[in-house]
């Protein structure tokens, strides 16, 4: 695999406006039921959130748990692979840190 086709696999897994958002709210090892997930992040419609943590489930990030109750209980955290996801999305935003202020 060229790096080039790795980078494209990367940015297929995280793409969305909301993913990294997600993420976020997810590391450190939190486990957030949906109704947290919509709180903590209120300008993503419900539909959205849904379609973005499928996605993510489906990618390997995120782990949904489901508790058999009633009402049923959903939750949230990331994999291991997800939570591997940190120190490279840290790094990323002390790059974006560097940068400087544009001249007015």
């Amino acid at each position: 695999m060229s790096a080039a086709s790795g980078v494209e696999n990367v940015l297929r897994i995280l793409e969305g406006r909301w993913k990294l958002v997600i993420l976020f709210h997810l590391f450190g090892g939190k486990v957030l039921r949906f109704s947290d997930l919509e709180r903590a992040i209120p300008a993503i419609s419900q539909k959205m959130l849904i379609q973005q943590l499928r996605q993510m489930e489906g990618d390997g990030i995120v782990r949904r748990i489901v508790h058999h109750q009633v009402p049923p209980k959903v939750e949230y955290c990331l994999t291991d692979w997800g939570q591997a996801l940190c120190p490279a999305l840290d790094a990323l935003l002390k790059w974006a840190a560097l940068r400087e202020p544009a001249e007015t």
